[in-house]
């Protein structure tokens, strides 16, 4: 007699102990217990839901619910009750769980279940990270508006094994990230799910700014939490005086997964030309790339960036050729401008992105300079095999972790390997030798002077290329060459008038040198210009803030830092400096208290030695209020 099936459209929780098999081999009894305590918090949460355990196997559960908001409201409940499991327990003793959740068909025969719904939620069980929940992309759309989700974590369009499909995967982190340290390691888990590189911890004022700032230039921000995203992005931006642009990160089609690098490296490529043009408002790179791997309506884009004009594709790059598809989109209408197909052999690809700039130019009707006209079709290699170690370089670079570091080190020595002529990668092996210095990764002493003999050399050979003006900048500064630092950095503004990370830096640098009205209004324009900005553009303007004694203004700034960055401590001892001139006193002892807990080498004379201001009485003026509050 035939077996009926049953088949039905399901949310499904899949659910895995971490270690599971390993730690029964070394104590059975032991984890024998802790599975019956796993099964009962599994179980009630389950029954609290109005769930259905399909099938229980071994430490694993396979659940049906009627709704996602049920399964993903269940699984927080589980990582929860575990959390609180886990803080009374010994690390033996505690249970740690990955889940996966999807929705999709399933099919029910024979008392067994199948269908992409249970294949899927397998597969994204197996991508978590311990202590936290991979949900799909119809699972996210469904439930972002109706839950609170708490921080999430883009994992973009990773290939499952043995599933066909590639669509956007997102991570619910157990809890908010909390300091750099936390924040660095969703950076991480977005782009290499199983690796845990080394991060020490840097306890000096200068280092620890250093190692912020590249966080939040290179790294494209992940987080999706209503208070992050409610603080740096204003709603409705109005759009600015002249046509205005942010180009999504094109998604990368090919077959290999590894190519990622590839779609993301052509699209700061494509940000960065367009960036040139002055008659043109470009979004920052990073904040265009906190869309990777998201569902995106162009009205919301509109409304969050204010632009006018969204660049989106897609990248496929099989052996020697490439398909590039671009279009643009009105965000007014959410019409298409242009959309084109572009089938070319691999070494075309300068030409192929200088014809789609030179599109938008024309059909935007911009006005070029002759400078501007000549900087869109300057190659910067002849060389399609050292422009591709600039990508894979890149890649790397972005990840901000030590190893990747060296990595990237090596991908931009092999492309100058290739072209010695090539400034771009001059100047990118100058940032990972800067990295190295400011993060202390490297025992290298010379490191910060590497990074500025490579800048130079980037500037012999392209004195046009902003980014070698930037590094040059930023080194000086820690030289303590001030008027240099600053030059470099209008120069570079002056070759890129859409260089967020210039503006903000210039700010600093003007803070530092007594220029603090002037940097009020970089700092702003930064924030414009990546309106998620990281927590260091507040940073610097509630530095400024403070240093021409607009101290509530200086106070509300550096309270922003903290809803992003709790444990960046110079905010802190800035914030004291801001409570000792307003009165405050026992406020900035508490300040001051917080400086020392995540930072306990921290002292005044530290402070002396490595904060860089150029007038020595601004210097003791941080340094009388701080001893005040409390700091030896």
């Amino acid at each position: 007699m035939p077996q009926t099936e049953t088949r039905k459209l399901a949310a499904i929780m899949f659910t895995d102990i971490v270690g599971f098999s390993r730690q029964m081999g070394i104590d059975e009894a032991r984890m024998l217990r802790l599975l019956e305590t796993h099964n009962q918090i599994i179980q009630q949460a389950v029954a609290e839901h109005h769930g259905t355990v399909i099938k229980l196997m071994g430490d694993a559960f396979l659940v049906d619910f009627p709704s996602v908001v049920h399964a993903v409201q269940c699984a927080q409940t589980v990582q929860t009750h575990l959390r609180t499991h886990n803080r009374e327990k010994e690390s033996a003793a505690q249970i740690h769980l990955r889940i996966g959740i999807h929705s999709g068909d399933i099919v029910q025969k024979e008392g067994d279940v199948f269908g992409d719904g249970v294949n899927i939620a397998a597969r994204l069980q197996e991508l978590a990270e311990p202590d936290t929940v991979c949900i799909s992309d119809v699972v996210y759309r469904d439930v972002a508006k109706k839950l609170d989700l708490g921080t999430v974590v883009s994992l973009g369009q990773p290939k499952l094994k043995n599933i066909a499909e590639r669509f956007p995967v997102y991570t619910l982190l157990a809890e908010s990230p909390k300091g750099l340290r936390q924040t660095l390691r969703v950076h991480r888990l977005k782009l290499s799910h199983r690796v845990r590189p080394e991060h020490r911890v840097v306890v000096a004022a200068l280092v620890l700014i250093v190692a912020t700032i590249a966080a939040g230039r290179y790294l494209p921000r992940p987080l999706l939490s209503t208070q992050d995203s409610a603080l740096s992005t204003p709603a409705a931006l109005p759009l600015p005086d002249k046509p205005s642009i942010v180009v999504l990160p094109f998604a990368n089609m090919s077959k290999d997964p590894e190519q990622e690098y590839f779609s993301d490296g052509i699209t700061e490529v494509l940000t960065s030309d367009l960036s040139r043009i002055a008659s043109l408002f470009v979004i920052a790179r990073n904040t265009a790339f906190t869309y990777k791997g998201q569902p995106v309506n162009v009205q919301d884009v509109r409304r969050e960036l204010g632009v006018r004009y969204v660049l989106e594709g897609s990248i496929q790059k099989a052996a020697d050729q490439v398909r590039i598809v671009a279009q643009l989109i009105d965000t007014a209408t959410g019409g298409h401008i242009w959309s084109e197909r572009y089938d070319r052999p691999l070494q075309d690809l300068f030409a192929l992105q200088d014809e789609i700039v030179q599109k938008i130019v024309t059909t935007l009707k911009l006005q070029l300079t002759l400078w501007e006209q000549g900087a869109l079709v300057r190659k910067t290699t002849d060389n399609p095999e050292a422009y591709d170690y600039l990508l894979r370089g890149m890649e790397y670079f972005n990840r901000f972790t030590r190893e990747a570091n060296a990595h990237a080190r090596q991908m931009y020595e092999k492309a100058l390997e290739l072209d010695p002529q090539y400034a771009q990668a001059y100047v990118s092996l100058a940032f990972t030798h800067y990295m190295d210095w400011g993060s202390q990764w490297s025992q290298d002493s010379q490191a910060l002077e590497r990074a500025f003999a490579l800048a130079q050399q980037a500037v012999a050979l392209d004195d046009a290329f902003p980014q070698a003006h930037v590094i040059l900048g930023e080194v000086s500064l820690w030289r303590k060459h001030y008027e240099q630092a600053t030059a470099e950095l209008e120069r570079a503004i002056a070759l890129d008038p859409n260089l967020a990370t210039a503006y903000a830096w210039l700010g600093h640098t003007l803070n530092l040198t007594g220029r603090a009205e002037e940097a009020i209004g970089l700092v702003k324009k930064a924030m414009r210009l990546n309106p998620r900005y990281p927590s260091w553009y507040s940073f610097y303007l509630g530095q400024a803030y403070l240093l021409i004694g607009q101290h509530e203004e200086a106070v509300v700034e550096f309270k922003k830092v903290f809803t992003r960055t709790p444990d960046f401590w110079p905010a802190h001892a800035d914030l004291a400096v801001a409570y000792i001139e307003l009165g405050r006193e026992a406020e900035a002892q508490v300040e001051v208290t917080e400086v020392l807990r995540i930072s306990p080498q921290f002292s005044l004379e530290v402070a002396r030695q490595t904060w860089p201001y150029k007038d020595p009485t601004t210097l003791e003026r941080y340094l009388s209020a701080l001893r005040k509050a409390g700091l030896k």
